[in-house]
This record gives C-alpha cells, structure tokens and sequence, in this order.
C-alpha cells in the first residue's frame, strides 16, 4: 500500500466521522424539539388550581381579590351570578380568537357565566397584578371574585365547562 491510498482513506474516515457527528447533532436537536412540542401538547390550556395567598404575603395595598383589580382597571366589567370567566388576550394573537369564540360560548350555554375579555396590551398594570404571562390566559372567577383556576393556552369547551365545576 503507498502512502497516497492510506491518506485516502482516513482522509474519508475523517469525513464519515464528521458526518455522523453532525448527524447525531441534528438528532439530538430533533428529539429535544419534538420534546418541547409534546410537553406544549400536553399543557397548553389545561386549567390548573391557584396558591392561595396567605394574609401574611398580600400587601394592604393590593386588592383584596382578582376581581376587585379587574373593576379598579375596567369599571365596567360586570361578575358572573355563577362565575366569571376572564380572558387576557392581545390584538395579534391568533389563539385569543378561537378562545373568545369557546368562552362566548359556554357563557351563552351555562347559566350565570358572564365573559370578560381584557386586551393584556392596554392593562399591563392589571396583567402584572394577576401574574399573567401569556396570551391567551383565561381566569376562572367565582360568584364572590375569587380565582378559582386558570389556564395558559387555548381550553376546549369540555375543559372550560369542567372547571366551571369548581366554581
């Protein structure tokens, strides 16, 4: 064998060795993608309870409940004889639309359900309050003001009318 074939050839294991290195750096990436979507698929716009706030952490300054910050933001905004479901959502945001169609929804179907949409982009004072960081972000409020859950992401109507059981 001359010194020329041997160069050939771990010039060309040198190759197929970048290669599959490369190789196992995308499928690394692809798993860790596909991963993450999963998780996604699996927790967006499920309904999750809240901590409770003990009196020791709320300030005197805040409200007493989610609702008393969303009438000090929009004095219009009217609480649900059952309960309320609130929904943040900005302008561009392309969940937010089929949210709103879902929760319009079950208000007109379940008795004593009102639905309050609030834009995130003009009350980030109220967003900040509540702890939202997301849109679409939907509170489930109860008939005294009080969150009783709430989910990230777009719900199915099986999952909104569900959580309205713990309302």
């Amino acid at each position: 064998m001359s010194r020329g074939e041997s160069g050939n050839e771990s010039d060309r294991r040198r190759v197929a060795v970048g290669v599959s290195s490369g190789a196992w750096i995308v499928l690394a990436a692809v798993v860790v993608a596909v991963g993450f979507g999963l998780y996604r698929a699996l927790t967006d716009g499920h309904f999750r309870g809240t901590h409770r706030i003990s009196e020791s952490e709320a300030s005197v300054s805040e409200p007493a409940t989610p609702w008393d910050a969303v009438l000090a933001a929009i004095p219009g905004a009217e609480l649900g004889e059952r309960a309320t479901l609130l929904q943040f959502s900005s302008a561009f945001c392309a969940p937010c639309r089929a949210t709103r169609r879902i929760l319009a929804d079950v208000a007109a179907v379940v008795p004593g359900v009102v639905h309050v949409e609030v834009d995130a982009e003009h009350h980030l004072g109220l967003v900040r309050s509540l702890g939202v960081l997301r849109t679409p972000t939907t509170l489930v409020v109860d008939a005294k003001g009080r969150e009783v859950t709430r989910a990230s992401g777009a719900p199915r109507k099986e999952q909104v009318i569900a959580a309205l059981g713990s309302a």
